[in-house]
């Protein structure tokens, strides 16, 4: 069983992926289905490494919006035909380098290079 530590990486290998391709820039982004696609699959990881953390964890965390990033990764594996493209540059341009900072302090807090 991967324990808290081994899913926060997973995050933040997943930020580290969306970050290659976000800093093509918005327009890259619109333009390019498979770029799209990348993002998509990687806030989709995100989201399922949280829901994987202990719920003990998360308690212990609750600067990190555990729910809405669950939330977000249930909306586009459930609602893929509904997917919006704005909200997902939203996340990737706004919320994610937020997060990545947020998962970087604990990483340092639990010891080890993150």
């Amino acid at each position: 069983m991967r324990d808290d530590r081994e899913r926060l990486l997973h995050i933040l290998d997943a930020i580290e992926r969306i970050e290659r391709y976000a800093a093509r820039g918005r327009q890259a982004f619109e333009q390019d289905e498979l770029i799209q696609n990348w993002m998509v699959r990687h806030v989709q990881v995100i989201g399922e490494a949280a829901r994987a953390i202990s719920p003990e964890f998360r308690d212990k965390h609750p600067e990190i919006p555990w729910t809405e990033i669950v939330g977000t990764r249930h909306v586009l594996v459930h609602d893929y035909f509904g997917i919006e493209l704005d909200v997902v540059w939203r996340v990737v341009d706004q919320e994610v380098p937020v997060l990545k900072r947020k998962i970087q302090a604990i990483l340092r807090e639990l010891g080890g290079k993150p």
